[in-house]
């Protein structure tokens, strides 16, 4: 039976141990990303210091970290504002929020 699980849409979201928070792949995963974002941020520093800030679209001048966490912030409410109004599945925000992540990086 425990076999079955594994191979369903449902092992995405069962808790990965009897442990004091809810931890599942998908919570474990989003703060790996989280990690290795800024791990990748650190190593682009390292290698290319400075990171000149630039004027985008928004008007406001941002480094490589400001644009980083401009895309976490705006990836954080399209998730919230589709839990909202939509719900689940959550492949189309997860979508919208990497086209944002490419806007930001971008233009901004």
């Amino acid at each position: 039976m425990e076999d079955v699980v594994m191979f369903s849409a449902k092992w995405w979201t069962l808790p990965l141990g009897k442990t004091w928070m809810a931890w599942t792949p998908a919570t474990a995963s989003f703060f790996l990303f989280i990690v290795l974002a800024i791990t990748v941020m650190g190593v682009w520093e390292y290698y290319r210091p400075g990171g000149d800030p630039r004027r985008g679209v928004f008007a406001i001048d941002t480094t490589r970290g400001d644009r980083l966490f401009i895309s976490l912030l705006g990836s954080a409410f399209i998730f919230i504002a589709w839990l909202f109004f939509i719900g689940s599945p959550l492949w189309w925000p997860m979508g919208i929020a990497v086209l944002w992540f490419v806007f930001v990086f971008r233009y901004v």
